[in-house]
């Protein structure tokens, strides 16, 4: 028996010992396939934190966050205090392109492609991309290096180039064509040190098509420039798509290759250089997403007009299950009020009659004015207004009051207001008229054309009367 046992405990023992050293070989596996990003910012920002974001499309998702350390670094000779943060992707995480993020008196970031491997780096926060350097990643010092080489040739190639479209007269154009001549030889080296590398397509994509002669003539290059710029990029390839250089091309291509002083040509050029962009997206999905990335950036600027032309021509062109019926929604909606706009309808009842803002037409043109009662600063400007326009026979007002009850603006109305139409809106600033305008401050003016469109939006009731004070 004692055999026995001795036996069973002996296969146990062994049993337990081989599945420690499974564990040991999975743990160590683990452990290898995982990586490291470091990094070094100085000097160190005020923030505590950095945010790791990969970048998908026009989107960053979110992977990990890890907090700023204070540590000090040998620099020019003498010891200086430095932020440091270090990250540890899982196994699972994907080749891609990545962006930490970090918070000072202006938000920053850095970009850096991750392909299975540490990346270590160290820059300026202040100005991060003209101070990055890579100390550990083969991918990115190779890409970093070919940026800096690249771009320092096209600096002296344009240099050269507007010197001549300055000056048409210079004879510039063997060297041009010398420096060019560079310019390709560094292309095809790096071309060559990229193959089956995830940079690759960066590479290919990156360098710009140059005209083979310097030209003479603005017109010549700049057309140049415009009908060559997307020549080296594919726009189906993955990589490129889930990156910001994509982005970046195609927001530089719309906002910054189509310029000109004068209003109505500027809004055509933006549509021209918006469907150019369109159709070189086969990938519906993507053209979603730029065109709901191009529709933020003209909303800070409240391009009501090339904001209409995005969704009415392109969005509205996508299958109906691809588009985001919330987002379009919210963004019309946001932008309903703005000048350019047909003011949105409303009705009232007015001696007995219904009444609608579409309908009036009485007048060239109309004030559409929100106040209140309860607002002591309306109570001494709304009279001033009255004053001031009751010998303007072409201007007509509307006085939106926003109560919560009617008995002292009927009073008021009568006594103060006669000549105008009086519209009552009760629950004040959850009234859904209110809501719409989206008023957040009584008085607030809107002055509309015949045709009810929002012509101006004066902030005070001096701005309004600068308006009309000629008529």
């Amino acid at each position: 028996m004692c055999y026995l046992k001795s036996i069973r405990t002996e296969k146990i023992y062994e049993k337990m010992m081989k599945n420690i050293f499974l564990l040991l070989l999975l743990v160590s596996s683990i452990s290898s396939a995982q990586h490291k990003i470091k990094g070094t910012l100085h000097p160190k920002p005020k923030t505590d934190w950095i945010i790791l974001y990969k970048i998908e499309g026009t989107k960053q998702v979110f992977i990990n966050n890890a907090s700023i350390k204070s540590d000090s670094l040998k620099i020019s000779k003498k010891r200086e205090v430095v932020g440091t943060f270090e990250i540890t992707l899982p196994p699972s995480a994907k080749s891609g392109a990545y962006r930490v993020t970090y918070a000072t008196e202006v938000a920053g970031f850095v970009d850096f492609f991750y392909n299975k491997e540490d990346i270590y780096f160290i820059f300026n926060p202040a100005f991060p991309d003209r101070t990055i350097s890579f100390t550990k990643s083969e991918e990115n010092i190779s890409y970093k290096k070919y940026l800096d080489e690249i771009g320092a040739l096209q600096e002296t190639l344009d240099s050269i180039q507007g010197a001549v479209l300055q000056n048409p007269a210079l004879k510039k154009n063997d060297t041009y064509k010398k420096i060019l001549s560079t310019i390709n030889k560094v292309q095809n080296k790096y071309l060559e040190l990229s193959k089956n590398k995830y940079i690759e397509p960066f590479v290919k994509a990156f360098l710009r098509n140059n005209s083979p002669e310097i030209e003479t003539f603005a017109d010549n290059y700049m057309n140049n420039l415009k009908n060559n710029y997307f020549d080296k990029i594919d726009f189906s390839n993955k990589t490129l798509i889930n990156s910001q250089f994509l982005t970046d091309r195609i927001s530089d291509y719309v906002f910054y290759l189509h310029y000109s002083d004068d209003q109505n040509m500027q809004q055509n050029l933006y549509k021209e250089g918006i469907k150019t962009v369109i159709l070189k997206i086969k990938n519906q999905s993507y053209q979603k997403e730029i065109i709901e990335y191009l529709i933020s950036q003209f909303e800070s600027s409240k391009n009501v007009e090339i904001i209409d032309y995005l969704f009415e021509k392109h969005y509205n062109a996508l299958p109906e299950t691809l588009q985001d019926k919330k987002f379009k929604t919210e963004k019309l909606a946001f932008f309903a009020t703005e000048i350019g706009r047909i003011a949105p309808d409303f009705s009232w009842t007015e001696k007995g009659g219904k009444m609608k803002l579409s309908s009036l037409n009485e007048s060239e043109n109309y004030v559409l004015v929100f106040w209140s009662t309860s607002c002591s600063h309306c109570l001494l400007e709304i009279p001033q207004l009255h004053t001031f326009l009751k010998n303007k026979k072409n201007i007509k007002v509307i006085a939106f009051a926003l109560e919560k009850d009617a008995f002292v603006w009927k009073n008021f109305s009568k006594t103060n207001l006669y000549g105008w139409h009086n519209v009552l809106g009760l629950k004040k600033w959850e009234n859904e008229v209110a809501k719409t305008y989206k008023i957040v401050s009584t008085p607030s003016y809107f002055v509309l054309n015949k045709n009810k469109k929002i012509i101006a939006k004066p902030e005070e009731m001096e701005g309004l009367k600068a308006l009309f004070e000629k008529k």
